[in-house]
């Protein structure tokens, strides 16, 4: 295994257009749910110049206006240019009813252990966890960095630090390591878009976004930029409009950015859109969970949790663990003990992580809140699967 190398991770502001379609998606499985915790919902959503298209398939008893929804999140992510905008997009749907299937119409807290075991999956995928001792929320730091520039690039707008930026933007951040530890930061990428092409000129825009994105972004942290780190910011010049103007928007297209910066392998499921009953999306969340707590327990440095699931089965048919060199007991002896303590089945994680009632208990905004700057590692958020609480169990 290669000790020495360097490792680049991006990630987005809310209004990439990408991002956009994850969180007006979200936003639809928000609220629905809020309204019907039992709400069935999987909803798509793509974006171009001056066009929506959603594509949605639910069973609930609540109320929702797809369209409004659309707009609400539009105008709430700062699109108010001629070229894409809430009130003059055009919005079109394809919105399909599902007829309720008994078994899935179940509430999970009433279940006995024998009735969650007949629960089983509708659909087949293989999901991974990851953790790792880089950082305090157990993340690799190249996206963890990613995610933090990201969230100040937006913050700077939204508070009208720099009132000139446009909702769209990028961050890269690449990582030296050094016998498989962050050494030093490699280089910095950051890509800021503009409504004015007119103001500011390319060198202002330059000087504004090192001193109010990037240098307060890395201000707390333990690795910081130094002389010879690369920083490029707009390299290739100024970005007018960005947004869907410049390029179109597509549900689940940023599955790297979601989980691990692509240090670590992730499901080519979206995660984005969907309702807990759909494991593609809270058996990632099972994955990282446990992988968090072994890493906390000291059992591995570095750990990937792999969940395989099969239709008609409501356990994964296979539990593979990867400490990639760095465990202190056997993998085989790890995956012993998730067995003993983690409930992998499809209705115990809904029931654990409470995951149909999070919007509810949030005011409605709970996983939209996710479909920017990664569903994984978020401390700025209560979520259930970056909880420690097995280490004592091992």
């Amino acid at each position: 295994m290669k000790r020495d190398f360097m490792f680049t991770s991006e990630s987005v502001t809310q209004g990439h257009p990408d991002k956009l379609c994850d969180r007006i998606s979200d936003a639809i499985v928000d609220r629905l749910l809020q309204q019907d915790p039992y709400s069935r919902i999987i909803t798509e959503c793509a974006v171009s110049t001056g066009i929506v298209f959603l594509a949605a398939r639910f069973d609930s008893s609540g109320k929702v206006d797809f369209t409004n929804i659309a707009r609400k999140v539009i105008k709430e992510v700062g699109y108010n240019q001629p070229s894409f905008n809430s009130k003059t997009c055009s919005i079109l749907t394809s919105i399909e009813e599902l007829s309720t299937k008994e078994q899935q119409n179940f509430d999970e807290k009433q279940l006995s252990d024998a009735e969650i075991e007949q629960i089983t999956v509708k659909n087949q995928v293989t999901v991974f966890g990851f953790a790792c001792n880089q950082t305090e929320t157990l993340m690799p730091l190249p996206i963890w960095l990613a995610h933090n520039l990201a969230q100040q690039l937006d913050r700077v707008r939204q508070e009208q630090i720099l009132p000139y930026l446009a909702p769209d933007g990028k961050t890269q951040v690449g990582v030296e390591y050094r016998n498989c530890q962050p050494h030093r930061i490699h280089s910095l990428t950051v890509i800021a878009s503009q409504d004015d092409p007119s103001y500011p000129d390319l060198k202002q825009l330059q000087k504004e976004i090192y001193e109010t994105a990037i240098e307060p972004a890395f201000a707390t942290e333990a690795i910081r930029p130094d002389r010879e780190t690369y920083i490029f910011i707009n390299p290739d010049g100024l970005v007018v409009p960005g947004g869907p103007a410049l390029h179109s928007g597509l549900t689940g297209r940023k599955n790297a950015i979601d989980t691990y910066g692509e240090y670590a392998k992730h499901s080519g499921a979206a995660l984005s859109g969907k309702d807990p009953i759909r494991i593609d999306r809270i058996g990632a969340y099972a994955a990282r969970y446990a992988a968090k707590n072994i890493v906390a327990a000291n059992l591995a440095d570095e750990c990937e949790v792999q969940l395989s699931y099969t239709i008609g089965q409501a356990r994964p048919v296979s539990i593979q663990v990867e400490t990639f060199g760095t465990g202190k007991i056997s993998e085989e002896a790890i995956i012993q003990q998730l067995q003993q303590h983690f409930d992998f089945r499809l209705a115990g994680i809904i029931r654990q992580f409470n995951l149909r009632f999070l919007p509810s208990l949030n005011q409605g905004k709970f996983y939209q809140q996710l479909a920017t700057y990664g569903h994984m590692g978020r401390m700025d958020l209560e979520v259930p699967w970056e909880k420690t609480d097995k280490v004592l169990a091992f």
